[in-house]
């Protein structure tokens, strides 16, 4: 079993920065690509951003992509994702997720992760 913890949430005016943190437990070691996803009230939850075990390659969202940088310290089992230039739009509860299968960061359907943590609210206000 994996546990992933996520911490960093808040809240922020338009135009701020903030940087998520997701911690991973147990058998770390048997799991993939990790993805950062989100879920806005009243909406399903949505792909943000993945990351290869390696940290080499990283796949986002279009509506993320250049404001937001995913990447990971494999020492510490964590995995980050910097947010800048925030939107009231990315108001949202974000998710991180593992799997155990070997698939391709673009793979960003919720039904091909395996493990979710908890969830951190992310505010942003205008």
């Amino acid at each position: 079993q994996v546990q992933l913890v996520e911490s960093g949430g808040g809240l922020v005016q338009a135009g701020a920065s903030l940087t998520l943190s997701c911690a991973a437990s147990g058998r770390t070691d048997s799991v993939y690509p990790t993805g950062w996803f989100r879920q806005a009230p009243g909406k399903e939850r949505e792909f943000v951003a993945a990351i290869s075990r390696s940290g080499v390659n990283t796949y986002y969202a279009d509506s993320v992509k250049g404001r937001f940088t995913i990447s990971r310290d494999n020492a510490k089992n964590t995995v980050y994702l910097q947010m800048n230039s925030l939107k009231p739009e990315d108001t949202a509860v974000y998710y991180c997720a593992a799997r155990r299968r070997i698939l391709a960061i673009s793979n960003t359907s919720i039904e091909s992760y395996d493990y979710w943590g908890q969830g951190t609210q992310v505010t942003v206000s205008s």
